[in-house]
């Protein structure tokens, strides 16, 4: 399948999309955004694998410093000059994301990344090992054995296949939550509500659907962001109001046109917003072939002369012209494609075509480039 049935496809598919297209829909105010405070929080912490089978790090210094650490922590001192590390260890870092709200003794999912010299982490044993939050404050312990999707192996004579990645793996509730993160939800007199998108119409339309759920004015939209609620004493009146408000349904704002080209790939997307002025299109390609026939001349006979290659280059150009087309007064989205799938454009001159419409100012959108 060439590249330009390829996109023919894809400029249909979007025909029917674009057909089917409704008014936007109701959501929900939880799908919007989040209540302020009640966020994730990530951790890391640094350690040491064992048990594998050989493929730890070997004689890795901060490998060793790790083993040395796990094992002072059990009154067992290593002589000096004992190198511990020996291809059955590795030094990893373990990073996790603390849960909004995350009370002590829940369990977390940790990943286990080596940060050596380690070819495969499968069949390691995580020891026990402090996971840090941004104030440097312990807030987890992790411990437990990894599961490893990636896998590797070496032969005799150096040669090695890789699947995935074996030198990272992950623990499934290998982590403890220790401490609780102070949200300060409870004891601020307002709620701010944070959208996951900018609108200053979005933000209207929050806080007008929360004054009509409640009956009175109690939301008001700060910004393109964030929206103020005035919020109840006690915690559990918080909870309750925060629940109601989550589940209210709102219809957002349009999304502002836009139109988003990856160069590296070719992708063009294009949302429903756009729309194009008046504009007069003209796209041609050229296409220039060179093809070599070297032939072999051969002397005349007793002529003392020698065999020769002689070159012969054939350059043949061609020029594909298209009659240009017009681009109506705000033309929709399956207008734009409709239009340009006419003359067989592939993504590249799709990419083209709306970069020369936005320089000229027919294209009403903002131009994205990736």
């Amino acid at each position: 399948m060439t590249l330009a049935s390829t996109f023919r496809m894809f400029a249909a598919l979007l025909l029917a999309l674009c057909a089917a297209t409704q008014p936007v829909q109701a959501e929900r105010i939880k799908d919007l955004g989040a209540f302020q405070g009640l966020r994730a929080n990530q951790l890391t912490g640094y350690g040491i694998v064992v048990g594998l089978p050989g493929t730890g790090d070997d004689n890795l210094q901060y490998a060793t410093l790790a083993m040395r650490g796990v094992t002072n922590r059990f009154g067992l001192t290593l002589p000096p000059g004992i190198n511990p590390a020996t291809r059955n260890a590795a030094a990893v870092m373990v990073t996790a994301e603390l849960p909004p709200m995350a009370k002590p003794g829940q369990r977390l999912d940790v990943t286990v990344s080596a940060i050596g010299q380690a070819k495969s982490l499968r069949g390691g044993t995580l020891i026990m090992m402090p996971l840090l939050g941004a104030d440097g404050q312990i807030y987890a312990m992790a411990q437990g054995n990894l599961a490893v999707g990636g896998l590797g192996v070496t032969g005799a004579d150096g040669s090695n296949t890789v699947v995935n990645i074996p030198s990272v793996g992950r623990i499934a509730g290998g982590a403890t939550v220790e401490r609780a993160v102070d949200t300060g939800f409870d004891q601020s007199p307002h709620l701010l509500f944070n959208l996951n998108d900018a609108d200053l119409t979005t933000a209207m339309r929050v806080a007008d659907a929360i004054n009509g759920q409640f009956g009175y004015a109690l939301a008001v939209a700060n910004d393109a962001v964030s929206v103020r609620i005035a919020a109840p004493v006690t915690p559990q009146e918080r909870v309750l109001m925060m629940s109601r408000i989550e589940n209210i349904p709102v219809t957002p704002a349009e999304a502002a046109a836009k139109v988003i080209v990856n160069a590296r790939t070719g992708t063009v997307v294009i949302n429903g917003a756009v729309r194009i002025g008046p504009a007069a299109v003209s796209h041609g390609k050229l296409t220039v072939k060179v093809q070599e026939a070297p032939t072999v001349v051969q002397p005349a006979p007793f002529s003392q002369g020698q065999t020769a290659v002689e070159q012969r280059s054939q350059v043949e150009i061609e020029e594909e012209t298209n009659p240009a087309f017009e681009i109506t007064k705000g033309a929709n989205l399956s207008e734009i494609v409709e239009t340009i799938n006419a003359i067989g454009a592939s993504p590249s001159d799709l990419a083209a075509i709306l970069e020369a419409l936005k320089q000229s100012g027919s294209l009403k959108a903002e131009l994205v480039i990736l």
